[in-house]
């Protein structure tokens, strides 16, 4: 894993993803069900660190407006993805204001995080991202860098994808990205005297 946040592998079904999509867009209800399995793991992981236990409501909600705009879609399996996290993004956020969550960043010391980490809790971090444990853990990450891991790391978007869901310049995710990985690491090996907070509420971005 790079410092931008690059995912260390591709997403081998993305070529499958696209011909699904395609053969959806012609009518073929099982290629969208194809679609949907595909999708949906990496879709519901995002949300479930914007949101944490509502997600499952928020993409089946973005999941109806997947299937009603699907028509319109045009790209490869890579876009599909992003595509899907443009559409389920500002339902999450509707989702925050609407639970009038206040925002709240780790209570981990700023000066620990600030440290660079070793390399090797980044790819601590990655390996845990698939746990609730660490979903929860990322939301209490600033809100630019938890939306920037878990695009890049959960949905695997590359940057400019990542970019453009967020609508910001693909240096700006990178660099989102790297930070909350660096924190993640810090706090998934901490420091000794250094102790976890438990999880929060999705940060406001700094």
């Amino acid at each position: 894993m790079g410092q931008g946040g690059e995912p260390r592998s591709g997403r081998p079904r993305d070529g499958e993803l696209g011909a699904a999509v395609a053969r959806a867009q012609d009518g073929d209800e099982g290629a969208f069900a194809v679609a949907y399995r595909i999708v949906q793991p990496g879709l519901l992981g995002y949300l479930r660190g914007l949101v944490g236990e509502d997600a499952e409501d928020v993409a089946a909600d973005a999941w109806l407006e997947i299937a009603r705009d699907l028509g319109r879609f045009a790209g490869d399996g890579a876009g599909f993805r992003g595509w899907t996290a443009t559409i389920a993004r500002p339902r999450a956020l509707d989702h925050l204001r609407r639970r009038r969550t206040r925002p709240r960043t780790t209570a981990l010391d700023q000066d620990v995080l600030d440290r660079a980490a070793p390399h090797s809790t980044h790819d601590q971090a990655l390996e845990s991202l698939s746990t609730a444990r660490a979903l929860e853990l990322v939301r209490a990450l600033p809100r630019d860098q938890a939306e920037a891991v878990l695009l890049r790391v959960v949905v695997g978007l590359d940057g400019p994808a990542a970019a453009r869901v967020l609508g910001k310049r693909p240096g700006a995710v990178r660099t989102a990205a790297y930070r909350g990985l660096k924190r993640l690491g810090r706090t998934l090996a901490p420091e000794p005297g250094v102790t976890d907070a438990g999880p929060g509420t999705l940060g406001e971005s700094k």
